[in-house]
């Protein structure tokens, strides 16, 4: 089965066509999802997102919706599944939007499946243009998914949320005794120069 099957796909916004010129030409103003906004992780950094004016009130199926999946269409093609915290985020051109049939297969299984060492590599054998390589729809609708039931994709994704905290954790633990290991050494350091042993 390829992704052409089981969704429907289409690239967001070109940005230069709606970007405001000056401030008298803003006629709304949306947040952007930039590439700075996905992890390595494959997950969507909520930190700040850079505000879009725009010279025009823009459609609605540029906008993040909970279902969507998001691929990168260059180099390292990630992917990310949108989740209800993630509504309403103005899509640039840059990123495809796949919408899954979603009696077939489930968007959290595609955007992991699309993560996958295997996709990325069909993806590099099939990307085009020599500086930026980029991946376009057709490449997308042809790639092949490896399907299983949807009793098995749910299961996954459970493991596959798990597995997610636990990597968490594991770097928030590493940062807090990172910052825990600094501290002991400025002591050292302030007891050797005030003459201590």
């Amino acid at each position: 089965m390829e992704l052409g099957d089981i969704a429907k796909i289409k690239t967001g916004l070109v940005l230069s066509r709606k970007k405001a010129k000056s401030k008298y030409d803003v006629k709304a103003k949306y947040r952007l999802l930039s590439l700075r906004n996905i992890s390595d992780e494959c997950l969507i950094n909520t930190d700040s997102f850079e505000e879009f004016n725009s010279n025009d009130e823009l459609d609605d199926h540029y906008f993040t919706k909970e279902g969507d999946v998001l691929m990168r269409l260059s180099h390292p093609n990630t992917s990310v599944y949108i989740g209800k915290e993630h509504n309403g985020l103005l899509i640039p051109s840059y990123f495809a939007i796949i919408k899954v049939d979603v009696d077939k297969v489930l968007p959290e299984y595609i955007a992991w499946y699309l993560n996958t060492f295997e996709v990325k590599k069909e993806l590099e054998r099939s990307q085009s243009g020599s500086r930026i390589p980029s991946t376009n729809k057709n490449v997308l609708k042809a790639l092949p998914v490896v399907m299983t039931t949807i009793s098995k994709q749910k299961a996954f994704i459970e493991l596959l949320r798990l597995h997610q905290q636990e990597k968490h954790l594991y770097k928030r633990l590493i940062e807090e005794k990172e910052v825990w290991f600094k501290e002991i050494s400025k002591q050292i350091i302030k007891g050797y120069e005030l003459g201590g042993e």
